[in-house]
């Protein structure tokens, strides 16, 4: 199997040590997600899911930012589609976040910039975020009359339904120190440090028993509200496929492409 991925919206490789290198690699729109970015995920982790000695995974976003959500113009384009096409599409993203949040190594997100909607559900899906302080958030769904539903369990996990209340309600945007206080991150470090602060939560992994961090993390997630059962997994993948469907969803993105304000 080849260790490495050297284009495309998703580069990877695994390193001497075992520690996998993902890359989300659109600079040039923020690396927001369409079809292709989550596809190439997707066959990033099950590649990865093979790699002999594998150890950790560490996320990272090429340019000024880690991830800006969707990419609206695919995501408008993908809402006049047949609505099985709507529930493939929200069923590939959500399988990405679900793999990634089950991943069996410890799994590594340091973020800069901006870090909006799917974004936040990718980090939140990690065991360990560590933001620039340059890092701005905002689980930005609502404002365009779309919803977070596929990634609501790892959000709900990472920084507890209360928070999740405000912040997916409101769509408001927060700093790096907001994110730490409310457990979207557990470290946040200045942007010229953020690959040194990387490099060292991977030592602290890599002095481990993998099994033990296997099994350690196999008994976390057994508890834990993102791995839900396949019939809730399936009526969140249908809701969020549904609501990219509706009229609200179709003025919200019309008011994004002509810069305007909704008329809710």
């Amino acid at each position: 199997m080849s260790r490495t991925q050297t284009s495309g919206p998703v580069l990877w490789r695994v390193d001497e040590r075992g520690v996998a290198h993902v890359v989300l690699n659109r600079p040039e729109v923020n690396n927001a997600y369409d079809g292709a970015l989550v596809e190439t995920l997707l066959a990033a982790l099950d590649a990865l899911s093979e790699a002999a000695g594998l150890r950790a995974v560490v996320i990272t976003g090429n340019g000024r930012h880690f991830q800006a959500g969707a990419d609206l113009g695919w995501i408008d384009t993908v809402r006049a589609a047949p609505a099985a096409e709507n529930v493939r599409v929200s069923r590939a993203t959500a399988l990405a976040v679900r793999r990634l949040n089950a991943a069996p190594v410890p799994t590594v997100a340091l973020v800069q910039g901006g870090c909006f909607g799917g974004g936040t559900g990718i980090i939140a899906a990690c065991d360990v975020v560590i933001a620039a302080d340059n890092a701005v958030f905002s689980i930005a769904e609502v404002r365009w009359g779309l919803t977070a539903a596929i990634i609501i369990p790892q959000l709900n996990d990472a920084i507890g339904v209360r928070q999740v209340r405000r912040y997916a309600l409101t769509g408001e945007r927060f700093d790096a120190a907001e994110a730490r206080r409310i457990g979207l991150v557990h470290e946040v470090v200045p942007a010229a440090d953020l690959s040194a602060a990387g490099t060292r939560i991977v030592d602290h992994v890599l002095a481990n028993g993998p099994e033990a961090i296997r099994q350690t993390k196999a008994h976390a997630l057994a508890f834990a509200w993102g791995e839900v059962d396949d019939a809730t997994f399936d009526g969140l993948v249908e809701a969020h496929a549904a609501k990219r469907r509706s009229a609200e969803a179709a003025e919200g993105l019309a008011s994004f492409k002509e810069k305007r304000a909704a008329k809710w």
